[in-house]
């Protein structure tokens, strides 16, 4: 079996604004089967955070090993062996990894073995999720809000840290008193807050009943993120903090050093769907609460990390969509319901 790869640029319908800066486009790159056009992976970047990525050039060329390799040793080992040697080689590439994985599992569909197979991937059921409202001005946001509660989300998250908080924490207080205590509001502040602040932030968010904070300091602080886990104003949620975190030995120190109350995942960034279930495992053997939600993937990625969710049955809605925030996405058998995901099997 012959594989390719191709480069897209996603460009977004709207600019999309974080702490980090305003998002107008993001590659990704497709491997192919030339074989076979049902078999396909994305390996999803964001340049700046995606610590396998430093250029195109870097990019592709570890794309043409894993090319090179599959041709050269998929006969010899057969797709599950060959699967763990890219687990394992890959390690530090997880971006890489999930589109390869994303491959090797349209290979077991293909092959009429889904390893995913729920009530969720057969179209029976839906996955509750949070609608995502991203930074802009706070009248652009307000029109957001409205958007989001209108299709039936009970769950929204903002972005902040990126304009002034207390014109933030006034378009929160606001959300909180049109739509009462039943809304849940998760915050992710991609690290916009520092030790000298980010206690007053906590509490100011606290008495509007914040359901969480994602990252709310800069990754590598664990001994401050620890004391904010602790001192309990609002659940801590960790997202940035776990890249590069690759072992078990690692993930559990990480864990139990900080003891969050959740943790957000991100497969393209925390280590492929392997990676990511590594640390749901752990998470549920200390009790802490865990979401997954996109690298800014298109259709292609975003399906195969929908179908890992499903089959997981998660207890909490979670942070997933249908890639509908770019103008050039591919078509895509997801669909959201009242604020949930469904898969539309045909």
């Amino acid at each position: 079996m012959h594989l390719y790869f191709e480069k897209i640029e996603l460009r977004f319908l709207f600019p999309a604004g974080t702490s980090r800066g305003v998002l107008r486009k993001k590659p990704s790159w497709i491997i192919k089967s030339v074989d076979n056009p049902q078999i396909f992976g994305e390996c999803s970047v964001i340049p700046g955070l995606n610590k396998d990525y430093e250029s195109d050039f870097q990019y592709e060329a570890k794309l043409n090993w894993v090319c090179n390799t599959f041709e050269s040793l998929y006969e010899q080992l057969g797709a599950d062996n060959l699967l763990d040697f890219f687990c394992k080689e890959l390690v530090h590439y997880p971006s890489i990894l999930f589109g390869v994985e994303g491959l090797f599992y349209q290979l077991k569909r293909c092959a009429g073995k889904d390893p995913f197979e729920s009530a969720f991937s057969k179209g029976d059921a839906s996955i509750p999720i949070n609608g995502l409202i991203w930074m802009g001005s706070i009248d652009e946001m307000k029109v957001r809000v409205r958007e989001k509660i209108q299709q039936g989300f009970s769950v929204l998250k903002f972005k902040i840290g990126a304009l002034d908080f207390k014109s933030e924490y006034e378009l929160l207080s606001q959300v909180r008193k049109e739509f009462g205590a039943a809304l849940e509001i998760r915050v992710d502040a991609n690290g916009a807050f520092d030790a000298h602040n980010v206690k007053d932030v906590l509490t100011k968010l606290k008495e509007i009943n914040i359901h969480s904070i994602e990252q709310p300091v800069r990754p590598g602080q664990w001994e401050l993120m620890r004391n904010l886990s602790e001192d309990g104003l609002v659940p801590i949620a960790l997202d940035e903090e776990l890249i590069g975190i690759r072992t078990i030995e690692q993930k559990n120190e990480l864990l139990e050093s900080i003891r969050p109350q959740y943790i957000i995942l991100k497969p393209s960034l925390h280590g492929g769907l392997i990676g990511t279930l590594e640390w749901i495992s752990l998470a549920r053997k200390m009790d802490i609460g865990w979401w997954v939600t996109s690298a800014l993937e298109s259709s292609i990625g975003l399906e195969v990390i929908a179908r890992m969710v499903g089959f997981l049955n998660p207890a909490i809605p979670q942070g997933l969509g249908t890639g509908g925030l770019f103008e050039n996405n591919f078509e895509s058998l997801l669909v959201i319901e009242e604020g949930t995901l469904k898969y539309q099997n045909v």
